[in-house]
C-alpha cells in the first residue's frame, strides 16, 4: 500500500481541461518494453476515455483471453470527488485501461458544456457481458462482496466456471487478505475478473495485479454491480435512470450508509464544475 501511495507522490499530474488530449502510459507486466499510448479527454479533474458501451463490449469480446491483465474504472460523483484529493486513486485510474464515466449527473454537466461524454455504467456493462460475452465454460473470477452473490450466479449461470473469493471485511487495511486476493486472481487465470469490494479497495487491487508478472484477464472494477445483476440490491425504475436519479433511489434504498456520501458530494461537484468551467474560459483566451 505505501509503495503504491508513493507511487501516485512521484507520477507526473494530468494537466486540467476538458478539451486537452491526454496521452497515458499504460505499464504491460509481461512485457516491459511494451507501452500502449491512448488519447483521454480530462472532465471535473477526472481521465475519461471518450468510447460507447457498445464499443466497450466489442473490445471486451475480441479480447484475447491469455492477455496480460488489465483493467477498467467506472467513475462516479462520489468517484470524481475523492479522486481529486487521493493520489492512490490518482494513480489507479491514471493506469487503468479504460476509464469511462458511470454518472449520468457527470454526463449532464458535459452536455451543458457541449461536450458529449459517453455514459457506460458498470451495472449496464456487467449486465451486457453476461448477456452478449460470457458463455459456456469461460472462467469468471469474482472478488465477491458476499457468499449470496456468489450462490446466485452459479445458480443463474450453471454453465460458467466461476472462481470466487469473499475477503473480510477491511480488506484494505489488511495486507494479508489483500494478498490473498491477489493470489486467487492470479491462479484463477480468468478471461474476466469481476471487483466488486467497492471503492478504493477493488481500484488498489486492480493496480496490485497489473503490476503482477503473471495475471490475466480483465478486470471490472463494478461496485455493487453484481448485487443488482442478481437481485440482492435493486436498481433505480428506468424512469430514474432516465432522469438521472439513480442516486437518489441509491440513497433512499440504504440512506445510513449513503446520504452523508451524496450529499456531502454535491458542494464539491460544483466547485469542481465551477473550476472546469473557469479553466475552459482561460484556455479560450
Amino acid at each position: 500500500m505505501e509503495a503504491l501511495r508513493k507511487a501516485g507522490r512521484q507520477s507526473t499530474p494530468v494537466a486540467p481541461g476538458m478539451e486537452e488530449k491526454v496521452m497515458v502510459a499504460i505499464e504491460m507486466p509481461i512485457s516491459a518494453a511494451s507501452v500502449a499510448v491512448k488519447p483521454r479527454r480530462m472532465f471535473l479533474g477526472a481521465p475519461f476515455d471518450l468510447k460507447s458501451q457498445s464499443t466497450v463490449l466489442a473490445m471486451l469480446r475480441d479480447s484475447a483471453p491469455v492477455a496480460s491483465f488489465r483493467y477498467i474504472v467506472t467513475p462516479n460523483v462520489d468517484y470524481v470527488v475523492r479522486l481529486k484529493s487521493d493520489e492512490v486513486l490518482q494513480q489507479c485510474v491514471r493506469d487503468a485501461w479504460l476509464s469511462v464515466c458511470d454518472s449520468r449527473p457527470i454526463c449532464a454537466l458535459a452536455r451543458l458544456l457541449s461536450f458529449k461524454l459517453p455514459l457506460v455504467t458498470g451495472s449496464d456493462l456487467t449486465q451486457a457481458l453476461f448477456r452478449q460475452v460470457i458463455g459456456k465454460g469461460d472462467r469468471i473470477c469474482m472478488i465477491a462482496p458476499n457468499h449470496d452473490v456468489v450462490a446466485r450466479l452459479r445458480a443463474s449461470y450453471p454453465d460458467v466456471d466461476f472462481r470466487a473469493l469473499v475477503p473480510p471485511m477491511g480488506v484494505l487495511d489488511d495486507t494479508q487478505a489483500m494478498q490473498d486476493c491477489v493470489d486467487f486472481v492470479v491462479q484463477a487465470q480468468a478471461r474476466f475478473v469481476f471487483l466488486a469490494i467497492g471503492s478504493p479497495q477493488s481500484d488498489i487491487l486492480a493496480h496490485r495485479l497489473l503490476r503482477h508478472p503473471h495475471a490475466r484477464g480483465i478486470g471490472l472494477c463494478v461496485g455493487a454491480s453484481l448485487e443488482f445483476l442478481v437481485g440482492t440490491k435493486r436498481r433505480a425504475p428506468r424512469w430514474m435512470r432516465s432522469l438521472g436519479l439513480e442516486w437518489l433511489h441509491r440513497m433512499l434504498s440504504d440512506p445510513r450508509r449513503l446520504w452523508r456520501r451524496y450529499c456531502y458530494g454535491v458542494v464539491p461537484l460544483l466547485a469542481l464544475f465551477s473550476r472546469e468551467i473557469a479553466q475552459r474560459a482561460h484556455h479560450a483566451r
